[in-house]
């Protein structure tokens, strides 16, 4: 069975899945839900079934997207078929039976629904999508559905911790070019010129400031995690091959 996390709150059915309770073997074990990965793409379909049967989701109505780190937002109103999903980093639908998924291996998944009606939205915040906005335009594009935002509960699901990710002076220089205030965020690294970025809190906090009702912050570090998430990051560091990412769902109630 797909194993999956849930956030307290959250109005609409989801799940934060981590990487077990798949089909899929090696280094993409087992529950693999990238259709760009290297794995055998029956795999990961199977996989992608079993996450979207755990919430009464079709498996063909799962959705997912090409992610490009940007601040696109697509607005879905009917299914395409799988690995075929534009170029964006969020959606967000009120159409009941369609699941939207975001697929991570590090970056944050949000999910978001609205209390009052059955909008939801999902996102893929990784720090470029994050600055850039993407979390801000999914807000604005479910409030285009007829979503206010101080009714939407936003959730922050499992991604690097900021003791985890440690990062150098062009990433802190893209984040505090928008606002100083934002250097809260980073602690002294452990060599000189390197801080500790805190992706999750970042989030929490760009979110707020959209005016979302109530934000969760899962903190659940990936990179520590090693038999329930995988990892970019813990990938890179152990100069391995390549590696699975676990997706995130959530339909409209």
């Amino acid at each position: 069975m797909a194993e999956s996390l849930i956030a307290d709150g959250m109005p609409a059915p989801h799940g934060f899945f981590t990487r077990r309770g798949g089909v899929s073997a090696g280094a993409f074990a087992s529950l693999n839900c990238s259709l760009s990965s290297a794995d055998d793409p029956g795999a990961v379909l199977e996989n992608r079934a079993r996450a979207a049967r755990s919430l009464d989701i079709n498996p063909d109505c799962l959705l997912g997207l090409t992610q490009v780190h940007g601040s696109h937002v697509v607005t879905v109103t009917h299914p395409w078929r799988a690995g075929a999903g534009e170029k964006a980093d969020a959606m967000v639908t009120d159409r009941p039976g369609l699941g939207l998924g975001i697929v991570t291996a590090d970056c944050a998944p949000v999910l978001f629904a609205d209390t009052g009606c059955a909008i939801v939205g999902a996102a893929h915040a990784g720090w470029r999508g994050a600055v850039a906005g993407v979390l801000e335009a999914t807000v604005a594009a479910m409030a285009a559905l007829g979503a206010e935002p101080d009714r939407i509960v936003a959730a922050v699901g499992p991604c690097i911790a900021r003791d985890s990710y440690e990062v150098g002076a062009d990433l802190r220089d893209a984040v505090l070019a928008r606002s100083a205030a934002d250097s809260a965020f980073f602690a002294p690294g452990r060599q000189p010129d390197r801080w500790q970025f805190d992706l999750a809190g970042y989030c929490a906090s760009r979110l707020r400031a959209a005016g979302v009702a109530h934000v969760i912050v899962t903190g659940i570090d990936t990179l520590a995690n090693e038999d329930r998430f995988f990892s970019h990051r813990r990938r890179t560091l152990a100069k391995s091959g390549p590696i699975g990412h676990q997706i995130s769902v959530i339909r409209p109630a």
